[in-house]
């Protein structure tokens, strides 16, 4: 093993990594996950119960909900599967980093640094939209629900995050040569 200091990044990359691919397969895909739960509708990143897979949605429920402002905040959730894919790309190099070189650690720092503004971007802004969304559905009388795709968000954020501060320690971590190791 070349770097052991570039394991615990590693690790947290590949968690948030399943993390945001779970949240991403959110409703309409797997309806058990979802950002909001009302009435017999849950709510995920490419539609809801029932609808198509797309980007971008106007809520099947009546009421001052169906504004261009939060249709086009749905879109915007589309941003967890493009964290999804940076972390997976930043685990693909903290292999790289943790078995061979320096440079994967490095690329894995950058990656994760990436995917967790991408995280936190979304997760506000997902936080923000379905509070809206639940507080109007409520004040109609609807009963709404925040769902669990929030806060596997979250824990793919803080995975995230100190994912990437362990690959910025894990760069400056003892990284052996096996060239020179052959040659004793």
């Amino acid at each position: 093993m070349a770097a052991s200091a570039a394991l615990p990044g590693l690790f947290f990359c590949f968690l948030a990594m399943i993390l945001l691919i779970l949240v991403s397969v959110s409703s309409p895909t797997l309806n058990s996950i979802s950002f909001l739960n009302a009435n017999q509708y849950a709510f995920g990143v490419f539609g809801y119960t029932g609808s198509q897979v797309h980007v971008g949605y106007y809520f099947p429920l009546p009421g001052d909900i169906n504004t261009t402002t939060l249709h086009n905040l749905t879109s915007v959730l589309i941003l967890y599967p493009i964290a999804a894919g940076l972390s997976g790309l930043a685990f693909l190099f903290g292999v790289c980093g943790a078995g061979y070189h320096r440079a994967g650690t490095v690329f894995m720092s950058f990656l994760a640094g990436l995917a967790t503004l991408c995280t936190l971007l979304a997760w506000i802004i997902s936080m923000s939209l379905f509070g809206v969304v639940r507080d109007r559905l409520r004040s109609n009388g609807i009963n709404a629900n925040w769902g669990n795709a929030n806060w596997l968000a979250l824990g793919a954020l803080v995975a995230l995050f100190i994912g990437s501060c362990t690959a910025g320690c894990g760069v400056f971590g003892h990284y052996r040569d096996t060239r020179s190791t052959r040659r004793r």
